[in-house]
């Protein structure tokens, strides 16, 4: 994988004119030492119709400098990137182009902007000596190298301050004080790319589509259904990268679609989202073998640290990891492999498709305040139906079954009530708010039903490897209780889910 820099930085207009102001007399900086002109030539990357700089993603060729390379950066927050860098070569490095597959799929990746600086570089030294920022003023000259006809350029200056690694943010406040107090003044524009494409983009490019306002029942549906699918995308890389939560938050999307599918089918035809519901289906499996694997860890592994040394007994710990060592075998692997595989991408380009030309019922006409709601309560009641057969069961392998698909049915009426919020507001909300916490309750008794499971399994290597089994034991033991207080909480917490008034507040 390729170097990453988190980098924190802020940017502020300036002309050639703009001279620095005494940056020592900021809180924290002792000294600023000049550390000269450096001549910085870079090639920015997209997509013809610009992909990239839509999701806010850079990705350039530099030559000059300290770090000359390929550079990829995403976005984090206001002002925080994270910057991937492969050494300098010809074409785009392997690793860089596998981060931009879901959003460039099959198209060219070409030179789009060429901006060439001159920068001039101060550092902010703490009074150790220690490096707390980089404060450059860059004179830009930016060339588009798309179109036809002489290339449109723009010129500009701009200042630049760049946090040291595992640097201070407070810094960067104390920076910008003395600039605001020099008349220094933020800039417009979040990266020299964006300035560069809006200061050489020509008439017809320069306009911008009007946001459309969700009007219909389906217009709601399909702002939803597009919301997931762009998350899908975004979170592609960070799955790649192992970022943490990334597998878990795609996973959550790619059932929140699948599960939308099903509730608007008077929405979205069947007979096409059904067939994109099965690869959906498919997907989140894949991403679920790593997943599920490391909620099962981190659920035992916190149970074996809360005891006492004097009840573990044996080596518990090195089992432990044995054990889900040998379960998490190639499973990061095989995920890279699926999102590296044309079947994901299909599946990626007929979502597009889907949301491009998409197959609308009549039903999709009608008002949301009429359509929305009666899709909502349809969900309620297959829940309500599972709820009453999962609390008629004693405890035993039979209601665990029954809480189970009861779960499943919790988590699809919650993300109908999510999907109408932004059309039906707070009614929406409390539902799907009230719903979340039986989905929550059921969770955490399916978590312990999956957790005995493989405490039992455990239990047989040790005693078959001549080990005590007694901690297993006692783990076993302590998830039971937590499955009994569980199974004790849930008629409280549906009790205030199935409240008649929240259902008919959805209505009106």
């Amino acid at each position: 994988m390729a170097d990453t820099k988190r980098e924190i930085e802020r940017k502020y207009e300036a002309t050639e004119d703009t001279r620095l102001p005494d940056l020592t007399r900021a809180a924290g900086v002792d000294r600023s030492v000049h550390r000269g002109l450096t001549e910085l030539d870079a090639v920015y990357h997209d997509t013809a119709d610009l992909r990239l700089a839509a999701g806010s993603l850079t990705l350039r060729r530099r030559t000059g400098g300290s770090d000359e390379g390929w550079h990829l950066k995403f976005p984090v927050a206001a002002g925080i990137r994270d910057e991937l860098r492969e050494p300098l070569s010809d074409d785009l490095p392997r690793p860089l182009a596998a981060l931009l597959r879901s959003r460039v799929r099959d198209a060219e990746i070409i030179p789009v902007v060429r901006l060439r600086s001159a920068r001039d570089v101060h550092h902010l030294l703490a009074a150790d000596g220690s490096l707390l920022a980089e404060v450059s003023v860059d004179r830009v000259h930016a060339e588009r190298l798309t179109g036809e006809g002489s290339p449109p350029t723009a010129a500009w200056t701009e200042i630049e301050v760049e946090l040291a690694d595992d640097g201070d943010p407070a810094v960067l406040d104390a920076v910008e004080k003395r600039l605001r107090k020099a008349g220094i003044r933020p800039a417009h524009s979040a990266s020299k790319l964006a300035r560069a494409l809006a200061e050489t983009a020509s008439e017809r490019d320069g306009e911008k589509p009007e946001e459309e306002v969700p009007h219909t029942a389906g217009d709601h549906v399909l702002a939803y259904v597009r919301k997931q699918i762009a998350t899908i995308v975004r979170l592609d890389p960070a799955v790649r990268r192992d970022l943490p939560d990334s597998v878990h938050k795609m996973r959550v999307a790619t059932r929140r679609l699948r599960s939308t599918f099903k509730t608007h089918r008077k929405i979205l035809a069947r007979e096409v989202t059904d067939p994109l519901g099965a690869e959906l289906k498919w997907l989140a499996a894949e991403l679920g073998l790593d997943r599920d694997q490391e909620v099962l860890d981190e659920r035992i592994g916190a149970r074996v640290e809360a005891l006492p040394a004097a009840l573990t007994l044996g080596p518990v710990r090195g089992r432990l990891r044995a054990w889900s060592a040998a379960r998490r075998t190639g499973s990061r692997r095989r995920i890279i492999d699926v999102l590296d595989g044309q079947r994901y991408l299909d599946l990626l380009e007929a979502l597009d498709a889907l949301v491009a030309d998409p197959p609308l019922r009549p039903a999709a006409r009608k008002a949301p305040g009429k359509a929305l709601p009666r899709a909502v309560l349809k969900d309620y009641e297959k829940l309500a139906r599972r709820m009453d057969h999962a609390l008629e069961h004693p405890p035993g392998p039979e209601r665990d079954t029954a809480m189970h698909e009861a779960r499943k049915a919790a988590k699809r009426a919650r993300y109908a009530g999510e999907s109408a919020r932004p059309a039906l507001g707070k009614p929406a909300k409390r539902f799907a708010k009230r719903v979340k916490a039986v989905q929550s309750v059921l969770g955490d008794h399916q978590d312990s039903v999956v957790a005995r499971e493989a405490l039992r399994t455990l239990a047989i290597q040790a005693h078959a490897a001549g080990e005590t089994a007694f901690t297993w034991g006692l783990l076993y033991g302590q998830e039971e209780a937590a499955a009994e207080a569980r199974e004790r909480e849930l008629p409280e917490v549906w009790a205030r889910a199935s409240d008649p008034g929240l259902r008919a507040d959805l209505k009106h």
